[in-house]
């Protein structure tokens, strides 16, 4: 199974850019992992926020293959325990996922067409956070799980 997180503009502040290396960096031992970024819209100053959901979801759509198995994150989706998150994980392998994509949509949110998309929606928190900042948070979760998974001595109850 491949992992591949799909989000929206670039990571800015150094400080998550270097989480983020670090994290992905661990990955490699565990899963194959890429970080697709979709750049920013240019000139959206004076479009609606549904219209530009509607452009980036038209992106986002874009990079899913027929095969993928997409998970929204979103704050409205289910919550996991970081021990039920790499359950989660573990199913997906067990069900032959050849790529399982995460997808963080831009500041509005996303379309509803890759609401649909999405097999499942997951929470990170009921807490919002900065769509950059879900980054790491979400590849440290990554990371956690499959050292949970694995067994290893990442993850204390």
């Amino acid at each position: 199974m491949k992992i591949c997180l799909l989000a929206i503009g670039k990571t800015s502040a150094s400080y998550l850019r270097e989480g983020i290396e670090e994290y992905e960096k661990r990955l490699s031992f565990y899963v194959p992992y890429e970080m697709r970024v979709i750049p920013d819209l240019k000139r959206v100053k004076n479009l609606p926020e549904d219209q530009q959901k509607e452009r980036e979801g038209e992106l986002i759509l874009g990079q899913l293959e027929e095969t993928d198995t997409v998970v929204l994150l979103d704050e409205r989706g289910g919550e996991y325990t970081s021990r039920e998150f790499s359950g989660f994980l573990e199913r997906m392998a067990r069900e032959r996922t050849r790529r399982l994509v995460f997808v963080i949509g831009g500041a509005y949110g996303v379309a509803g067409r890759v609401h649909d998309r999405a097999r499942e929606k997951v929470s990170l928190s009921r807490m919002t956070f900065s769509h950059q900042m879900v980054r790491l948070i979400f590849v440290e979760q990554l990371y956690r799980a499959m050292t949970i998974w694995r067994g290893e001595p990442y993850h204390h109850d």
